[in-house]
């Protein structure tokens, strides 16, 4: 028992965005469509391939299918709570798909919250899961708004009508995790953004019922004045934001990018699991 606490605990340290190689794109429209951005040579450079990885929940991690509005079944992976409980964490995908990296960090998010939540990591690519770069380009070009949407959808009908949900994601995952707090109306109850892609729409942003923790790094997608508009953007809605900037380079919370730098990340992460422990326990 002492081994596996170890190790989940240095988990919840370092990997945290272990796969951190993942979508920090300015805006493409007020969706977020990032499919453009896809063949960008530069973007494209930024991420290295994550490190293969085997993953093995020691806390009951499981994959599941579930219903969606459009008629089709849709992934996940869920992590019950110890006890009975409406109280869920919804992780969302770097644009590799739903890999091994992110399985660990359900768990290493389960163990945090001291399995008092459940956790439901979706499968945004509906099974397909890109080794490299190129590949996750593809993968990304082709996926069709609604049908995300209809995969958020399923995912809080799984969930459940009085479930309380908060939402965390990188890049790709931490758009959707802005996206899914609104869809999620007066169910959700947080969204931590990690380098995520934000909503421009204030219309949309209006409708959300939490505020946003934004954690993002000094880069050229998601630049400065991106996230300064994006704040902008959410005082005019009327929302909260706290969020802020580090002084590293992009995937600067990955342990396998060689610009990983492990202080920041350590401190990005304190700043997220504290913000969801207010929001879940």
């Amino acid at each position: 028992m002492k081994k596996i606490l170890s190790t989940l605990l240095l988990a919840s340290i370092t990997t945290f965005s272990f796969s951190q190689s993942c979508c920090d794109v300015a805006f493409a429209s007020n969706d977020g469509n990032m499919a453009a951005f896809a063949s960008d040579k530069a973007f494209i450079a930024s991420h290295l391939a994550p490190i293969v990885y085997k993953h093995i929940s020691e806390v009951g991690g499981t994959m599941i299918q579930f219903d969606t509005p459009d008629g089709k079944k849709a992934n996940g992976y869920v992590v019950k709570a110890k006890k009975k409980s409406d109280k869920w964490l919804f992780v969302y995908q770097e644009w590799w798909g739903l890999n091994d990296h992110i399985k660990r960090q359900a768990d290493v998010f389960y163990n945090d919250l001291g399995g008092n939540v459940n956790v439901l990591a979706l499968d945004m690519y509906d099974g397909k899961v890109a080794a490299d770069a190129s590949e996750a380009g593809k993968m990304m070009q082709g996926v069709v708004e609604a049908r995300l949407e209809n995969i958020v959808k399923g995912g809080l009908d799984y969930a459940g009508k009085k479930a309380k949900v908060a939402n965390v994601g990188w890049c790709f995952g931490g758009g959707w995790s802005l996206k899914s707090a609104i869809i999620g109306g007066k169910q959700t109850v947080g969204s931590v953004m990690y380098y995520g892609m934000p909503v421009k729409d204030v219309e949309k942003l209006k409708t959300l019922n939490c505020d946003v923790l934004g954690l993002f790094a000094t880069e050229q997608w998601i630049s400065k004045e991106v996230i300064e508009e994006f704040a902008a953007n959410m005082k005019t809605a009327g929302k909260g934001i706290n969020y802020k900037i580090f002084d590293a380079a992009h995937a600067f919370a990955n342990p396998s990018n060689p610009k990983y730098d492990e202080a920041k990340a350590k401190e990005a992460y304190g700043m997220a699991i504290e913000y969801l422990k207010k929001k879940l326990l």
